[in-house]
């Protein structure tokens, strides 16, 4: 039985963006909410802009649950357009990120915590495997996938793939 394994297909350098949310023991309705109605809000115009080619830099991402909370994970082309878009006014970011520290700020009133997590990876310094699966996950849902072969056969030979193919 032949496996059908792939990798991604980004070539570039790539912002990987974790976002959380943690409801504490002693619930505010109104802030849990605000965050969850806001984040919505975000993820739609985020979408809509990769839709109509990806202005905003906005590769794609996931929605799921961890331990602690609702998760995100976010993939950005450059951490450049990730902080355009989050401090732009422009867009849902920083208007609700605003209305939400002024109603947590004194941090008695604060009932839901959020966190986030940037990591910049510099082309060639990823490496991604996909086996048999029914359908893309995780980077290659947002870039596309391709045979694995077409970075190596082996982890070593895909994270430094294109490293070694822009230095020949």
């Amino acid at each position: 039985m032949k496996h059908d394994i792939q990798t991604d297909t980004h070539d570039g350098d790539v912002v990987v963006f974790l976002l959380g949310m943690q409801p504490k023991r002693a619930w505010r309705l109104d802030q849990t909410l605000f965050v969850a109605r806001s984040m919505r809000r975000m993820q739609a115009e985020i979408e809509r802009d990769r839709a109509a080619g990806g202005a905003l830099g906005y590769l794609g991402g996931f929605n799921a649950l961890a331990p602690s909370g609702p998760l995100v994970v976010q993939y950005w082309r450059s951490f450049d357009d990730l902080e355009k878009y989050s401090h732009s006014t422009d867009f849902e970011h920083r208007p609700a990120w605003l209305k939400f520290y002024s109603m947590t700020h004194d941090a008695g009133r604060a009932r839901v915590g959020i966190w986030h997590e940037t990591y910049r990876v510099p082309a060639g310094a990823h490496e991604t495997i996909y086996g048999d699966l029914s359908a893309p996950v995780g980077l290659a849902a947002a870039v596309g996938a391709q045979p694995v072969e077409r970075r190596g056969r082996t982890s070593r030979e895909r994270i430094g793939a294109v490293a070694a193919q822009t230095s020949s």
